[in-house]
C-alpha cells in the first residue's frame, strides 16, 4: 500500500478519550465559573454578525440583507470546526447542497445545490476558476479546510450573468488565509484523528503597519483511510484506501498609496488517494492549485478598476488497471470595474479564459471563451435591484449571451421581499462528450430558465429566510450513473427537459451567548422530457434535507452540536431499485477552547450514533469519527 502507519488503534482511542475528556473539563469549568462570578464586559462577549459582507452576489461589496439571490458565508470561526478535513466535509452541511463520495478522504465525489450538480456550479479561489476540464467540477475533496479564510456561496443562477456559463446552477468561493491580515502573528498545529489520521502543519501572518500584508501557510495530512467499496461491488478490494496531502498556500498584499493595491496568492495540494480497483493496488496522484496576481485602482470613492490574472491547474495520474493521466489547465485575465452612480453601482468587465487540457484520452484539447459583462446595482433601505447582461463566445459552441434581472422591496426596517428571473447556458465537458468514459459526442449543450422568490425577516437576535425557486433545464446533461468496465461513469445523454422546484428555510438565532437554528430544503427536481424516464427523479437529488444546530459561545469558548437528515433518493435517473439510497441522518459535535492566551484546541465528533449509511450504492462511508487538534500561537 502506499500509505502505512504503525501507531495502534488502541493509542489512538487513548488520545481521543483523553482529548475529549480535557475538552469536556475545561467547557465545564468555562461554564461554571461564568455562572459564579460575571467578569465579561459587554465588549467582551461574543460578536456575531447575522448582516455579513459578501462579493460573489455582485463582484463588488455588497451587504447580504441587500443580495437579491440567496447568499451564505461560511466565515473563519465556522471553519476552525473542521481542522483535518475538506472543503467538501463543509459545503455539505450548507443548506440546499447535497453529495455523495466513492470512498473515504480524497475519493471520486460530486455534490448537488438547488438540483444543479458540481458541473453546473462554479467553483472560484480568490477569484480564478478552480475545476476539472474533464469531468468539469470542482475536487472539492482535495481542497483542505485550514487553507481557507471563508467561503461564500451564492445560490442559484443570478452567477452566469456575472461569471459565465459554468455558473447556471452557483457560484461558490474560496478566499484563502492572508486576504485580511491585521497584525502580524505565527500559528503551529498539530492534530491526530481515527484511522491513523495525522495532520500537522504551520502558518505565518505579517503586517508592518505600512501597506504590506504577507501570509503563508503549509499543512501535512494523511489517514489510513477506510474500505472504499462494500463487498460486491465493482472493483471491491477488502484493504483499507489512504489518502496524503502535502497543502500551501500563499498571500502577498501591497498597498501603494490610497489609490493604487496590488497582490498576489497561490493555493497548491499535491495529494495520493487510494481506490478499490479488483486486485490491484489501485491510486491517484494528484496536483490541484490556483494562482492570482491583481492591481486595483481606487480613483474614487466607491469606483475602482481591477486587473487580474489567474492559472489554475487539475492534474491526475491513475494507476490501476487501465492506467491514465490528464493535466488540465486554465488561464484567465479580467478587466472588471465599478462606478459609483448618482443611484446605484455600474459593473462592467472583460474576460479571456483559454483551457487547455494534455491527456492520453482526448482528441479535442483546447478551448477559448472571450466574455463582455455589464450590470447594475441598487443598494438601499428601502429597495435593492440587480441587472446583469453577459456575452460568453466558446471557440467550441459558440456565443451565448445570459441575463437576470431581480429586486427586493423592504416593507419594514425588518422584513423584505423579493423576486429574481436568471438564463442560465452550460456547454459539455470533455467527459460528457468522450465515449470512453461514458460520454456522448453529439451532446447539446444546457439552457435554463431560473425564477426565485423569498421572503426575508431579521432583527437584532435572528435572521430567517424563505426562498422558493423553479428551474426549467432543456437539454440536461445526465448519466445513468450505473458503472460498468466499458463506461466506469455510466452513459451520458441529453434530458429533452428536466424541472427543478423548491423551497429552502433557513434561520439562525443569537441570543447572548447562545446560538441556534437550521435549515430545512424541499426539492423536487424530475425528468420532464416525456420519454422513457419522463415523471423520475433526477440522480443524487433528495426531496428532503435538514440540519439542526444548537451552541454556546465565549471569548475562549466555542461548542457546537449538530443533527443533519438526508432523504431518500435515487443515484440514477432511470430510478432502478438496486441505484436506490435510504435516508440517514447524522449527530456530530465540534468545538474549540482557549486554554490560554496562546493555546487552542480544536475537537470534532462526527456520526456520534455510528449510523449505517451510504452516499452512493455500493461505496463505504465512516462509522463514528473524530479529530482532535492543539494550535499555538505567537502574536
Amino acid at each position: 500500500m502506499v500509505l502505512s502507519r504503525s501507531s495502534s488503534t488502541t493509542y489512538l482511542r487513548l488520545r481521543i478519550l483523553s482529548a475529549l475528556g480535557i475538552f469536556a473539563v475545561s467547557a465545564t469549568a468555562a461554564t461554571s465559573a461564568s455562572a459564579e462570578i460575571n467578569v465579561i464586559s459587554d465588549n467582551e462577549l461574543p460578536q456575531v454578525e447575522l448582516d455579513k459582507v459578501v462579493v460573489t452576489a455582485t463582484r463588488t461589496p455588497t451587504k447580504v440583507n441587500n443580495t437579491i439571490a440567496q447568499t451564505r458565508v461560511v466565515d473563519s470561526e465556522e471553519l476552525q470546526r473542521y481542522q483535518g478535513q475538506s472543503a467538501l466535509e463543509v459545503l455539505k452541511r450548507q443548506p440546499g447542497i447535497s453529495q455523495y463520495t466513492n470512498g473515504g478522504p480524497g475519493a471520486l465525489s460530486n455534490f448537488y445545490m438547488r438540483g444543479y450538480d458540481n458541473k453546473q456550479i462554479l467553483v472560484l479561489i480568490d477569484g480564478i476558476r478552480y475545476s476539472s476540464l474533464t469531468s468539469g467540477g470542482a475536487t472539492l475533496s482535495l481542497l483542505p479546510a485550514d487553507q481557507i479564510d471563508r467561503i461564500e456561496i451564492l445560490y442559484g443562477a443570478s452567477g452566469s450573468s456575472i461569471y459565465g456559463a459554468d455558473a447556471m446552477g452557483g457560484v461558490i468561493q474560496v478566499f484563502t488565509k492572508g486576504s485580511n491580515v491585521e497584525k502580524s502573528n505565527f500559528s503551529v498545529t498539530a492534530g491526530v484523528g481515527s484511522h491513523n489520521q495525522y495532520l500537522y502543519g504551520a502558518s505565518a501572518q505579517l503586517n508592518n503597519g505600512k501597506g504590506t500584508a504577507l501570509s503563508l501557510s503549509a499543512s501535512h495530512n494523511e489517514t489510513d483511510g477506510i474500505n472504499a467499496t462494500l463487498p460486491g461491488a465493482y472493483g471491491h478490494n477488502k484493504d483499507d484506501d489512504g489518502f496524503e496531502s502535502n497543502n500551501f498556500s500563499v498571500a502577498l498584499t501591497q498597498r501603494i498609496n490610497e489609490q493604487w493595491t496590488t497582490g498576489a496568492s497561490a493555493l497548491y495540494s499535491k495529494s495520493t488517494t487510494e481506490f478499490d480497483d479488483g486486485m490491484v493496488d489501485a491510486y491517484s496522484d494528484q496536483e490541484n492549485g490556483s494562482a492570482q496576481v491583481f492591481v486595483d485602482w481606487r480613483y474614487l470613492p466607491g469606483s475602482s478598476v481591477k486587473l487580474q490574472y489567474g492559472h489554475s491547474i487539475d492534474k491526475s495520474d491513475d494507476y490501476d488497471n487501465n492506467p491514465s493521466f490528464y493535466n488540465t489547465k486554465q488561464d484567465q485575465v479580467s478587466l472588471v470595474g465599478q462606478h459609483l452612480l448618482p443611484i446605484g453601482q455600474g459593473i462592467y468587465g472583460l474576460e479571456y479564459l483559454n483551457q487547455s487540457l494534455d491527456s492520453d484520452a482526448y482528441e479535442v484539447d483546447d478551448r477559448d471563451v472571450t466574455s463582455a459583462f455589464l450590470g447594475y446595482i441598487v443598494a438601499s433601505n428601502q429597495f435593492d435591484a440587480q441587472a446583469n447582461v453577459r456575452f460568453d463566445d466558446n471557440s467550441q459552441y459558440g456565443d451565448k449571451t445570459t441575463y437576470n434581472l431581480g429586486g427586493a422591496y423592504h416593507i419594514n426596517p425588518n422584513l423584505r421581499a423579493g423576486a429574481s428571473y436568471a438564463k442560465g447556458f452550460r456547454a459539455p465537458t470533455f467527459n460528457d462528450i468522450y465515449p470512453g468514459y461514458g460520454g456522448n459526442p453529439d451532446l447539446k449543450p444546457e439552457s435554463s430558465d431560473n425564477y426565485e422568490a423569498f421572503v426575508e425577516y431579521e432583527t437584532l437576535l435572528q435572521l430567517t429566510r424563505l426562498t422558493g425557486y423553479r428551474n426549467e433545464v432543456e437539454d440536461l446533461i445526465a448519466s445513468d450513473g450505473i458503472p460498468t468496465p466499458e463506461n466506469p461513469y455510466g452513459s451520458i445523454k441529453n434530458i429533452d427537459e428536466a424541472k427543478i422546484k423548491g423551497l429552502s428555510l433557513t434561520s439562525d438565532w443569537v441570543i447572548d451567548n447562545y446560538l441556534f437554528g437550521g435549515s430545512y430544503d424541499y426539492q423536487k427536481a424530475k425528468d420532464n422530457s416525456g420519454g422513457s424516464d419522463d415523471g423520475n427523479f433526477l440522480a443524487i437529488r433528495p426531496e428532503h434535507k435538514g440540519l439542526v444546530y444548537a451552541g454556546y459561545r465565549l471569548p475562549s469558548l466555542d461548542i457546537r452540536a449538530e443533527y443533519q437528515y438526508v432523504g431518500d433518493y435515487y443515484y440514477n435517473v432511470s430510478n432502478t431499485k438496486s441505484q436506490f439510497v435510504e435516508n440517514y441522518g447524522l449527530f456530530n459535535i465540534s468545538g474549540n477552547y482557549q486554554l490560554n492566551p496562546n493555546l487552542t484546541m480544536t475537537a470534532r465528533l462526527n456520526n456520534i450514533t455510528n449510523e449505517k449509511y451510504v452516499t452512493a450504492p455500493g461505496y463505504n462511508t465512516e462509522g463514528t469519527n473524530f479529530f482532535t487538534s492543539l494550535t499555538y500561537n505567537w502574536f
